[in-house]
């Protein structure tokens, strides 16, 4: 693997001054074609091309007000670096019919809380939505139908064109998300922050951080501050780890809610638990603290079940991050309990639910929590790699909803192919066109399509260490991924969206976004 940089290109030009002679003249920019609406990830639910033209020009002004002027400071932050234009953003009502783009929330039924209806035609960009996430949304098309060079940090030439026509755009699925594993290797606030801007430019719309796990505990907790001081203090490999603190974990939350995104904590239980048995000896049935782990086995570390501080640990725990947490979910893990004996393990599940419930928040466990009796509000998550699990189809039965996963399928940190540098392969391999090639709404037996949530692309970092990792084993399989989540399944198409995947290269390039070159697929230059 090696990382692609990012591509700094600026126009210059000479003038030489001979006397009296004029100055000579910057040739003309060549022409080029506008990015066609066939381009776009994830495939909007229609869309139209027009013969019309619009460009962005030195003049251009973005109209947004009221709910509608956060998004419009975006879109202008992102288009001022390549473009050198001051695209000042007009906040009165008013002026929304004589500014040439124009963001604007507007009653329509049919576009739920995230679409968006955009009409480009040579006089105007227009942008509509329910809400402010749906205009978001729609930004994230508009900065696909510009040219890749309009993500560069510096100034670039021009011209800004875009396609005239219509789109008119609405998730599949509510939830889209990805999985960030901060505790196996720490990631500090901005590498979060800039995994945030990726996710958003595919409409990924929820970060489940994976906040404590055996090597390590990610989250200042003030009850109980040996667990990240302590807790926190490695990581696989026997590395100096590190925690957020509270402000610091706020700030990535207010980041992730400025790109419409929601974050969802994880403090995976009873087992993957090292890390806090090591800070606090009375979570252990016998008193005694474990060492620190730095290794990568699992299913060896659980909290004790039998205990009531363990329940006042985490009515502590919950607590506090529920305070800190503005979106309405928890995550409680689940997985891997190896040494809980299921009877145990249900009464743990069954306590814990309670807890976050008590904290006004809804839980999500992986799918190992299926076993155990489920309140009508929990939410699974499913990892495994087969498509029937009986647990999970008793809990269906009885209404619960599910986020998939599969671990075969979904799961980012799994090798592309044997030769992959990074990653592991114990679900198998999974290269561009096997990440596609499957449809959340009919994956799972015996679960109605309509208890599908959505879809989540988990990223474990026993082997990732940088943010060019992350990067490397999420792209290209998180923007297929969010397809699969927001694009409705009559437009999934593997011959036709390696293509459009293809036009993503060279953006993540002018990004300076590292990504795996799939042979798979025909990339654009």
């Amino acid at each position: 693997m090696s990382t692609i940089p990012r591509r700094l290109v600026v126009a210059a030009t000479a003038l030489t001054m001979l006397g009296t002679a004029a100055a000579a003249q910057a040739a003309p920019a060549k022409p080029r074609a506008a990015v066609p609406y066939a381009s776009v990830v994830p495939a909007p639910a229609s869309a139209t091309q027009a013969n019309s033209t619009f460009t962005l020009a030195g003049g251009t002004r973005i109209a947004a007000s009221g709910q509608a002027t956060p998004v419009g400071n975006y879109l202008a932050s992102v288009l001022r670096p390549a473009t050198g234009f001051a695209l000042p953003v007009d906040q009165s009502r008013v002026a929304h019919a004589v500014d040439p783009i124009q963001l604007l929330i507007a009653p329509n039924s049919s576009l739920g809380d995230e679409g968006y209806q955009l009409t480009v035609n040579s006089g105007s960009v227009v942008l509509t939505a329910n809400k402010p996430a749906g205009l978001f949304e729609g930004v994230q098309t508009l900065r696909q139908l510009l040219p890749a060079s309009i993500d560069a940090a510096t100034k670039q030439a021009g011209p800004w064109t875009i396609q005239g026509g219509a789109i008119s755009d609405h998730p599949r699925f509510a939830y889209r998300g990805a999985m960030l594993d901060v505790a196996r290797h720490f990631f500090g606030v901005d590498t979060v922050k800039a995994y945030i801007d990726e996710m958003a430019r595919y409409k990924i719309n929820t970060l489940h951080l994976h906040l404590t796990d055996d090597q390590g505990w990610r989250l200042m907790i003030n009850s109980w501050p040996k667990l990240a001081t302590y807790g926190g203090s490695t990581e696989v490999g026997g590395g100096a780890g590190g925690y957020y603190t509270q402000a610091q974990y706020k700030d990535i939350v207010a980041y992730a809610a400025s790109r419409y995104i929601t974050i969802i904590p994880e403090v995976d239980m009873p087992g993957h638990t090292n890390a806090a048995l090591a800070s606090y000896a009375e979570l252990n049935c016998n008193g005694v603290a474990p060492p620190l782990y730095t290794g990568t086995d699992v299913g060896f570390s659980s909290l004790c079940v039998a205990k009531d501080i363990t329940y006042k640990f985490l009515d502590d725990v919950i607590g506090e991050i529920a305070a800190l947490t503005p979106g309405p979910y928890i995550h409680i893990g689940g997985d891997e309990s190896q040494s809980t004996t299921d009877a145990d393990y249900k009464t743990f599940v069954g306590k814990v639910q309670q807890i976050v419930a008590n904290h006004g928040k809804t839980a999500i466990g992986w799918h190992d929590i299926s076993k155990a009796a489920l309140l009508p509000s929990t939410i699974g998550q499913y990892w495994d790699t087969t498509p029937t699990n009986a647990n999970v189809q008793a809990a269906a039965k009885k209404g619960t909803h599910f986020i998939l996963s599969p671990a075969n399928l979904a799961y980012l940190d799994m090798k592309y192919t044997e030769q992959t540098p990074l990653g592991q392969d114990w679900a198998g391999l999974i290269e561009a066109k096997t990440a596609y090639s499957w449809d959340p709404g009919k994956y799972l037996t015996g679960v109605n399509a309509s208890q599908i949530n959505g879809v989540e692309g988990p990223l474990w970092t026993e082997t990732i260490v940088t943010l060019a990792n992350i990067q490397y084993m999420a792209f290209p399989r998180l923007a297929e991924l969010a397809e699969l989540g927001w694009s409705q399944a009559a437009t999934h198409n593997w011959n036709t969206f390696k293509t459009r995947l293809g036009a993503q290269g060279p953006r993540w390039k002018v990004q300076g976004v590292d990504f795996y070159a799939s042979p798979q697929v025909p990339w654009a230059k």
